[in-house]
């Protein structure tokens, strides 16, 4: 039996409107990450293709979310393969080590 056209998914999506750059990130941020994690990898979670798919093949998700932390929005933090993207506020914490604890801890 074959299916009829009207069966197939849509692939894009079925609101007319579009979202802003800035929804979009922050949209994705909020429906990609994982339950542990606050943010999102831009290259192993797809962010990446579907923002250039949503927005057309020029468009550059690098320079939009470098945009976003200039401004102080967000929070990009290297990782391996690229970068992972967290809302201000909800990346994780770093603490700094003293150099005299690593001294010691060497030494010691």
């Amino acid at each position: 039996m074959r299916k009829s056209a009207s069966s197939k998914k849509h692939t894009k999506p079925v609101s007319n409107s579009k979202l802003s750059e800035e929804e979009f990130v922050f949209r994705a941020i909020e429906r990609l990450h994982k339950p542990k994690h606050n943010g999102i990898h831009t290259v192993y979670s797809g962010f990446n293709a579907a923002f250039r798919e949503y927005f057309g093949k020029k468009s550059d998700p690098v320079s939009t979310t470098k945009q976003l932390a200039a401004t102080g929005k967000l929070v990009i933090m290297l990782s391996r393969g690229g970068v992972v993207i967290y809302k201000k506020g909800e990346e994780p914490k770093l603490v700094p080590k003293h150099k005299d604890d690593i001294l010691t801890k060497i030494l010691g």
